[in-house]
């Protein structure tokens, strides 16, 4: 995740994509902070994910 995800907006995350990585924007229930591993529960948009914190 490169921006954190706040409560009442969006973050920023990273996505494995065709051997590169690509920024999206990006949704959470609950904030999610930095540089935590967060898995993609759905796709809103082109460039826009639902995730949620990747469980330990």
């Amino acid at each position: 995740m490169t921006v954190p995800i706040p409560a009442d907006g969006p973050g920023e995350v990273l996505i494995s994509v065709r051997g590169g990585s690509e920024a999206y924007a990006a949704w959470a229930d609950h904030p999610v902070g930095r540089n935590l591993r967060v898995i993609v529960v759905e796709c809103v948009s082109a460039r826009s994910v639902i995730v949620e914190p990747f469980p330990a």
